[in-house]
């Protein structure tokens, strides 16, 4: 899968801003320390934008930019062969037709290492007129393998948005049981309640959240 095949299968931003927050709040649910999470969501990143983000804790990672103009989705897996670290700078196509709109989101310092380069190895954007996700035109590597930019496997819980999928994932990642209908009732951007909560994690309740709560944007009861 290349970021050519995930454009195609995801959903409208608005979509894909609410699937992003709710993956972000169960995992707050789930892990109290942010600095252990995953993914995240800050819907005052600026005066006009709101950001997911996702980071694997190995050095890959992903933003999403949600703006008046649309969003803007960066990757960057550092075992890419595409990486900037092996060109000295973007894959060739991977940034070079980006509009005008989303020129800041590209040059953005959050969005680069220490150096300014780039951290980047996939990138998609949609802006509010647009009937579909956009992507540049590509020649990946020749010895490319079915991933070659990472794309499946950065957002492959953005392409399979199920309850479900999440489900697995999350037990995996954080080793600990997550419970289905829990899952399902955030994944429905229905208000968090002590109940789910508690489902997810008998050591907090829900006042232990309101910051993470605040942040990401989530309703609560």
């Amino acid at each position: 899968m290349t970021v050519h095949d995930v454009a195609r299968q995801l959903p409208e931003i608005a979509v894909l801003c609410e699937h992003s927050r709710s993956m972000a709040v169960l995992e707050a649910v789930i892990s109290p320390e942010w600095e252990n999470r995953y993914h995240s969501f800050d819907d005052h990143w600026s005066e006009t934008e709101a950001m997911a983000s996702m980071r694997s804790g190995s050095g890959d990672e992903y933003s999403i930019v949600f703006s008046p103009a649309g969003a803007y989705v960066r990757g960057f897996d550092h075992e890419s062969p595409m990486s900037p670290y092996a060109e000295g700078g973007p894959w060739p196509g991977v940034l070079d037709e980006v509009p005008d709109v989303f020129r800041p989101c590209v040059e953005e310092p959050a969005f680069s290492d220490e150096d300014g380069m780039s951290l980047v190895t996939a990138c998609m954007w949609r802006e509010t007129g647009d009937d579909g996700w956009r992507t540049g035109t590509i020649d990946f590597p020749d010895e490319a393998t079915e991933d070659p930019d990472g794309a499946g496997y950065l957002f492959h819980l953005l392409v399979d948005r199920s309850p479900e999928a999440f489900q697995r994932w999350a037990e995996d990642y954080y080793q600990v049981p997550v419970d289905l209908e829990a899952v399902r009732h955030v994944f429905s951007s229905r208000p968090l309640t002590e109940e789910v909560v508690r489902t997810l994690n008998s050591e907090i309740v829900l006042a232990d959240l309101s910051e993470d709560i605040a942040e990401i944007g989530y309703p609560t009861s």
